[in-house]
C-alpha cells in the first residue's frame, strides 16, 4: 500500500487495516488526515483482491476526537475539514467496513464509528458527541445515522446533554456490536473481517447499497450543514464563547453572544 504521513496502511490478504496514525494528537484528523483517508478507501474500493476494511486509531486510548481546527484563522471554504467525503466514501463502497474503537470515540470520531458498517469496542472505549458543548455541530450523518442507530430519543440525548458513554452502555444502546478485552481488539475485528470475506462479494455490496439507499438524502444535507451553515456558525460569537468557556473550564457567558 502507498505510504502515508496521517495514517497507516496494512493488507492482510482481503483485509486492509487502516489506523489513524496521530496518538499524540488524540488521532484528530486534520485536512491532510481526510485526504490520505479517501486515497485509502479508493484504493480499497477499486483493488478486487481486497474484501473487508477495518479502521482504528493508533494506541489504547484515542479512536478519535474529532476534527483538528486552527482556532487562530476564520474558516471559509478551502479551510472545510473534507470530512465528509471520508463519511460519504465509507457509506457508499460497496464493501464493508469495520470500526475497531480501541478509546475514545468524541465528536466527529463517533461519528465516523457509527458510520461504519460494523463497531467491535474495546472494554476501554468512550462514546460521546460534544458539539454544543464546544461549539460546533453536526446536522448531517451525525444525526441521521445515529438516530438509525440508537433511535431518536437517545440520538438526541448525545447531542443535547453530551455525557459519556462506556463501552457496555454503547453495545445495549446499539452503538457497538461486540465489546472486547482492549488486548483481542485488532484480533476480534480480523476474525469477524475474515468471516465476511468468505461470503458472497456480490451480496454483500447489494446488501450495503440497499441499507444506504435509503439515506442518500443525507450526503446533500451533510455538506449543506458541515459546508456552509457550520463555518458560519464556527464564525459567531456565540460559537467563539461557547469553544472558549470549555476551554477555560467555566459555564459560557449568554451576555457575550444573546444581545
Amino acid at each position: 500500500m502507498t505510504e502515508y504521513k496521517d495514517i497507516i496502511a496494512k493488507r492482510d490478504d482481503a483485509v486492509l487495516t487502516i489506523t489513524i496514525n496521530r496518538e499524540e494528537a488524540a488521532n484528530k484528523f486534520r485536512h491532510e488526515t481526510c485526504l490520505e483517508l479517501c486515497d485509502a478507501l479508493q484504493r480499497f474500493r477499486l483493488d478486487p483482491a481486497l474484501r473487508v476494511m477495518i479502521l482504528t486509531g493508533a494506541g489504547e486510548k484515542f479512536f478519535c476526537i474529532g476534527g483538528e481546527h486552527d482556532e487562530t484563522t476564520s474558516l471559509d471554504q478551502s479551510q472545510v475539514l473534507p470530512i465528509i467525503d471520508v463519511y460519504q466514501a465509507i457509506d457508499t463502497i460497496s464493501k464493508p467496513v469495520i470500526a475497531a474503537v480501541n478509546g475514545f470515540a468524541v465528536g466527529g470520531g463517533n461519528v465516523l464509528a457509527n458510520v461504519c458498517d460494523l463497531t467491535i469496542a474495546a472494554e476501554n472505549a468512550i462514546f460521546r458527541q460534544v458539539g454544543p458543548m464546544v461549539g460546533s455541530f453536526d446536522a448531517g450523518y451525525g444525526s441521521w445515522y445515529l438516530e438509525d442507530s440508537i433511535g431518536r430519543k437517545r440520538a438526541k440525548e448525545m447531542w443535547y446533554l453530551n455525557r459519556k458513554y462506556t463501552a457496555a452502555e454503547a453495545f445495549e444502546r446499539g452503538l457497538a456490536n461486540e465489546v472486547v478485552p482492549g488486548d483481542q481488539l485488532l484480533e476480534r475485528a480480523g476474525e469477524v473481517a475474515r468471516e465476511i470475506a468468505k461470503r458472497s462479494p456480490l451480496a454483500i455490496g447489494a446488501m450495503k447499497g440497499a441499507f444506504s439507499a435509503r439515506h442518500n438524502g443525507v450526503s446533500g444535507q451533510a455538506r449543506m450543514a458541515h459546508d456552509q451553515h457550520l463555518t458560519l456558525y464556527l464564525a459567531t460569537k456565540e460559537a467563539h464563547e461557547i469553544s472558549a468557556a470549555f476551554a477555560d473550564r467555566r459555564d459560557p457567558d449568554p451576555e457575550r453572544f444573546w444581545k
